[in-house]
């Protein structure tokens, strides 16, 4: 008999996410359900703004990429209204999101996906001496792993675990059978995220030099950037220039040499080996070089074809509400978008751990639209950048990929893995810490003859303007589309990247990258599902902050109701 398994909430990620999955008598997944339990309508709040504002109202969507959504609100509306801004401002940007970039990426693979991984319990009875040599294997000169600091972070570690505070370490599935790490690997993993704590805390200083802050940078406006003192100060150029350095440093010595060490533990571990069951691909344009280079291309790979790599096209994007908690009549293209909530509940029923509320699968069951591309559900996200990068010849993501291929001995398909995609993630933040020195220094020679940073916007309130922008954010491609009618916003829609991966199955049938990714996984036991958390978090989940809350036995605590129209 099928038996049910709730995780509620799924943790270390950026909002609320919930996963179920019915598993047979062999503990094999048969069917999945991905769901957003909030929302928010932000959407619905623009409508009637001046596009002024809509950068800094959009980037509140998320308190991790607030950067990715603030400046595809801005390029939105300058699409709109036919804005070439100065390539100062460009680079600027690039330099901004390539600061986003590598703190993000660090922080997912160590504080987010990293322990499920890395076994902490384990790490308590390695051998500091032995583990120092072996972190020597993977690369020459590793970072935080002298057999002192790898002695200092156990006897840390064993702090926590004896006072009973284990902070983050605690609630975890210590133990479980598909941790492959040896003790000493996982002490030098723990090393790195103890250490990565510091690093995460440089990029985001890196951000703020040209930003403002960070989170909510303030720097970006229609028409160009603010932080004009900044880049014409030779200090504060070098100041982003070093920390960039430092952040680099900790990606090669650390970061990559982890992939590779983890490549090798768990190159035989079956629950690594699949989660990649939908082979449709997306990215778009990244990271200014020049004024029409980028670092990365877009494109579009549909089953699996890397031998066929189309161009996208932003007509043949529309989004399905049938199993999402909102009402539409069809699937719609972005502009023609509505944001109408239609709430259904859940449904209890019998799981592993008792009777329980659950998403009703037949129905409606998540905040989360269903983005389609042609009609078929696509995944983005960093694998998906590279796929489409490596597939179209780009010369430094062809060189980085076989560069990983051939350290660790593993085939071409093992990109198409859980694995794969977090290997993924780490190949995308290196190529990024490498080339974007190539932005950093094309913004200095084009100060020699010009400091333009800023062109004037204006908008003509008897015209109608539409718009949109595409870029590649931390967890892939996200686009926002703006109509502006009598000078206010008239119709707004951002497709951000969770939702393309985590969108329940549409009208047809056809489930998206995170349920897909879970069919005919195999628990080792039901009650601690380590292996779905691991798979879902390789996508780096981002979802928003909630306005329905729930306590642990699924009692609704409260329903807020908000008219948008008095926000």
């Amino acid at each position: 008999m099928n038996q049910r398994v709730v995780i509620d909430p799924i943790t270390r990620i950026e909002g609320h996410l919930r996963i179920e999955v019915e598993v047979d008598e062999n503990n094999v997944v048969q069917n999945a359900w991905s769901s957003s339990t909030l929302w928010r309508g932000l959407e619905v709040i623009l409508k009637g703004r001046t596009p002024m504002d809509v950068g800094l109202l959009v980037q509140r969507i998320c308190g991790v990429c607030t950067y990715s959504h603030y400046r595809a609100g801005t390029e939105a509306v300058e699409n709109a209204l036919g804005l070439k801004i100065p390539l100062n401002a460009r680079y600027l940007r690039s330099l901004m999101h390539t600061s986003l970039m590598l703190h993000d990426h660090i922080v997912h693979f160590y504080h987010l996906h990293g322990l499920d991984w890395v076994d902490v319990v384990s790490a308590l009875s390695a051998d500091p001496v032995k583990a120092s040599q072996i972190a020597h294997e993977y690369v020459h000169n590793p970072i935080a792993t002298s057999d002192g600091e790898l002695r200092a972070v156990q006897e840390r570690v064993k702090g926590f675990v004896e006072t009973g505070k284990l902070g983050p370490f605690a609630n975890a599935y210590w133990g479980n059978k598909t941790y492959k790490f040896s003790p000493e690997q996982n002490l030098i993993a723990l090393s790195h995220y103890l250490k990565a704590l510091e690093v995460q805390r440089i990029a985001a200083e890196m951000m703020a030099i040209f930003g403002g802050k960070q989170p909510h940078p303030q720097s970006l406006v229609v028409g160009g950037v603010t932080s004009v003192r900044d880049m014409l100060s030779p200090a504060r150029l070098q100041e982003w220039k070093q920390k960039h350095a430092i952040v680099q440093d900790f990606i090669e010595r650390a970061y990559r040499a982890d992939i590779v060490m983890a490549a090798a533990a768990f190159g035989t571990e079956p629950s690594v080996l699949g989660g990649v069951n939908i082979k449709n691909f997306m990215a778009t344009n990244e990271i200014a070089l020049g004024d029409q280079e980028y670092l990365f291309e877009q494109g579009v790979i549909l089953n699996g074809d890397l031998g066929n790599v189309t161009d996208i096209n932003p007509d043949m994007i529309a989004e399905d509400v049938t199993h999402a908690w909102y009402t539409a009549d069809k699937p719609q293209h972005p502009y023609d978008g509505t944001t109408v909530p239609n709430y259904t509940g859940l449904v209890e029923r019998d799981t592993v751990y008792g009777k329980l509320p659950t998403l009703d699968g037949d129905k409606k069951y998540s905040w989360v639209k269903s983005p389609r591309y042609n009609g078929e559900p696509v995944e983005v996200g960093p694998l998906a950048c590279m796929l489409v990068n490596y597939a179209k010849g780009n010369k430094v993501v062809v060189d980085s990929v076989n560069g990983l291929l051939k350290a660790t001995g593993l085939p071409v398909e093992a990109l198409f893995t859980t694995l794969g995609r977090t290997a993924a993630r780490m190949l995308q933040a290196s190529v990024i810490a490498e080339e974007a020195v190539k932005t950093f220094d094309a913004l200095v020679h084009n100060l020699l003859a010009d400091e333009t940073t800023y062109v004037e916007p204006n908008i003509d309130s008897s015209k109608e303007y539409v718009g949109h922008a595409m870029i590649e954010a931390p967890r892939g491609m996200l686009s926002h589309w703006i109509r502006i009618k009598d000078g206010l916003v008239e119709n707004y829609q951002a497709v951000v990247p969770t939702t393309w991966n985590a969108g329940p199955k549409d009208a047809n049938g056809k489930i998206g990258p995170y349920e897909a990714s879970l069919m005919g996984l195999q628990l080792e036991d039901p009650t601690k599902p380590l292996e779905v958390v691991r798979i879902i978090h390789s996508f780096d989940p981002c979802m928003a902050c909630a306005v329905h809350v729930m306590d642990y036995k699924g009692q609704s605590l409260g329903e807020f109701r908000i008219d948008p129209s008095a926000c």
